[in-house]
Formats: structure tokens, sequence, C-alpha cells
């Protein structure tokens, strides 16, 4: 299981989109797209000034050196540019268990298959270089949009974890767990997934 130990170098790619690990000159591509407030109404931290961009991609960069989590820059193949992020997180490589998460794209991306290209690469990673078991998803059950798209990439639906985490303005979030397992993933794949290729 080589692949856990050059994570953080690695770069996704397939037909749409390109995603590698975030960098510290990203800031200004980013800053194009990031103060879109609806993007961030189910997120537990929000970007809304320039320091928060900044604060951003300073843990992005933190997170992935130190293998927290792996955080992504998702570029669109056809413009070149970045048009969201997202990462694994909570590894957990003895029990070949990753999390895929923290993923957001603009408003210019959704509804283009974007970020189901993305969950793409991510899940072949995943389920191929890293070996893994089981790949889960969580988000807030309020969030009916992600909960739509986890349903419909294949994710199965596991339960509610109650009082999760405090919100911005101080709500309590409940968050809703999903999982694809790995011998679920090639059924998955070609009923989820088709029409999208490999790297």
């Amino acid at each position: 299981m080589m692949g856990w130990e050059k994570l953080a170098d690695t770069v996704l790619s397939n037909d749409r989109v390109t995603l590698r690990r975030v960098r510290i000159g990203d800031v200004e591509e980013f800053s194009r797209i990031v103060y879109e407030p609806e993007t961030w109404e189910y997120f537990v931290t929000r970007i809304a000034t320039p320091e928060d961009l900044d604060g951003f991609v300073e843990a992005a960069v933190k997170d992935s050196l130190n293998g927290t989590r792996i955080v992504y820059a998702i570029v669109d193949n056809a413009t070149g540019r970045i048009v969201g992020s997202s990462a694994y997180g909570n590894l957990a490589k003895a029990d070949r268990r990753v999390e895929i998460g923290w993923s957001w794209v603009c408003s210019a991306a959704r509804r283009t298959g974007i970020n189901r290209s993305a969950k793409l690469a991510l899940l072949d990673h995943a389920f191929g270089e890293l070996e893994c078991e089981r790949v889960e998803f969580k988000t807030d059950v309020l969030n009916t949009g992600a909960r739509r798209g986890l349903a419909g990439i294949g994710a199965t639906e596991e339960g509610v974890l109650r009082s999760f985490n405090y919100m911005p303005g101080g709500r309590r979030r409940d968050v809703i767990y999903y999982s694809i397992l790995r011998d679920e993933w090639p059924t998955v794949r070609s009923e989820r997934f088709s029409g999208l290729t490999r790297g």
C-alpha cells in the first residue's frame, strides 16, 4: 500500500478534472470563486474575507503536509482553472478507511459533471491505489443537496450522529454518514459513473 506514503504528492485526474494538492500560490485563483455565500451555508467554516481565504489555504497546506487531511484543488481540464476543492480526511491506513469531504465547487461548475468527476477520481484512487475497504462521507442532515448527491453516486446512507458539532452562529449540527464499500465499488462505478473515464 505504497499509495498512502505518497498520498500528499499524488495528482489525480480523469478526462474532466485534475486534483492536485492546494498550494499557497493558489490564493489568487481561489479568490475568483470563493466569495459565494451559498457555497458555505452548511460548512463548519466559511470564507467571506481575504483573511478567511488565507486561513483556508494555510490550513490546507499544513494539513496536507502533516497528513491530517490531503486537500486538493479541483482543476477543470477544459480551462485549466481551479473550480473548487475536496479532500481526503480521517485517514486510517491500518483499517484501510478514508473519508472524502470538505468538498465544494463554485456556482459556475455546479450541475456540470465537475463534482461527479472529482468524486470519481478520489474514489478510483481510494479503492485502487490505497486499497481501501471503506470510503465514507458525512454531511449536515439539513443539506438536502449534498444528501441527494451522495445517494446519486451510490453511497449508502448509514445513520445520523446527533449534536455532532457547532456551526457558525451556534447551531449544533446533526451529521449523516454515508459509505461505499470495496465490494460495492465495481457495481457502483459502472451504474453511477458511466460515461466518465479514468485518467
